[in-house]
């Protein structure tokens, strides 16, 4: 008898630290996943210095890690192509911002007619899944035929390549939202468009928010292909320049600025769903 008590308590005891809301195990997760990931990046970065010193590689195509970061001060304090790295990355910033939240104007509340409405599925969802698939290249030439070659052209195919993501992941927090606190709603008095303000909107915050971190990875990536189009000035630009003239560091040196500043907006997406929607994940 004893001995099944003891069992019995060893037992409990690791179903509690295996518990994702216990003390011991998630703490200790995430330490692993982070030693992990830096061990990975300490190795590739090993990669590169060997093969760069060794010149396996040409320094053409491949320069030394001191070469990008000497790049790196030398493009933010002189410039490269006629701006400094500072005026480039806040004009892509400011691109992106403007898509982004052209996107949200348009496909949140697409999302919510697909989600609440037969009629809003049958008009928006075809468009939504007809524009999903095509690659920013394909409709850049068309875009700008329409709009011409200035700022607004970069913006809408950055917008366009937004557009899905945000619009299905509000469709699908739409749906996802509970019947139990839209049917009380409804038992309390409240109006077709007070349910979805007031309860099917906040449930599908986490969706949106979700979308919005996809978006903006699309957008970035379409940001380079946007600023084919007559710019002078952007990160897609300066890279673009560089390729041009085999300046491999800068292409490099653009490459991690675009992927530190993304990594830099999905944390802060990140806080900001756990600040607006804290019960996310907890339901």
């Amino acid at each position: 008898m004893t001995l099944s008590v003891e069992i019995g308590r060893d037992v409990a005891v690791e179903s509690a630290t295996e518990q994702p809301d216990g003390k011991g195990a998630k703490p200790s997760a995430k330490r692993t996943a982070r030693i992990a990931s830096a061990a990975t990046i300490a190795g590739l970065v090993l990669v590169w210095i060997v093969a760069a010193h060794f010149k396996l590689v040409s320094p053409v195509f491949l320069p030394a890690p001191s070469a990008v970061l000497w790049k790196f001060y030398s493009v933010a304090t002189n410039g490269f192509v006629d701006a400094t790295l500072w005026q480039h990355l806040l004009a892509s910033l400011l691109r992106v911002f403007a898509a982004l939240l052209l996107a949200l104007i348009v496909a949140v509340p697409a999302g919510i007619a697909i989600g609440v409405s037969a009629i809003g599925r049958g008009i928006f969802d075809p468009i939504i899944e007809f524009i999903r698939p095509i690659p920013p290249l394909a409709y850049l030439p068309l875009v700008i035929i329409w709009f011409g070659i200035g700022e607004p052209s970069k913006i809408l195919v950055i917008a366009i390549a937004m557009l899905a993501p945000i619009a299905i992941s509000t469709a699908a927090g739409v749906k996802g939202a509970s019947l139990d606190r839209v049917n009380a709603a409804r038992a309390l008095g409240a109006t077709r468009s007070q349910v979805v303000s007031h309860v099917i909107l906040p449930s599908a915050l986490p969706s949106i928010l979700t979308g919005l971190r996809i978006a903006l990875g699309a957008g970035w990536s379409t940001l380079v292909a946007a600023e084919l189009v007559a710019a002078t000035r952007g990160l897609g630009f300066m890279i673009q320049s560089a390729a041009q003239f085999l300046v491999t560091d800068v292409v490099i040196m653009g490459i991690f600025v675009i992927a530190i500043v993304a990594f830099i907006l999905e944390i802060g997406i990140r806080r900001l769903e756990r600040m607006v929607v804290p019960w996310a994940g907890r339901e």
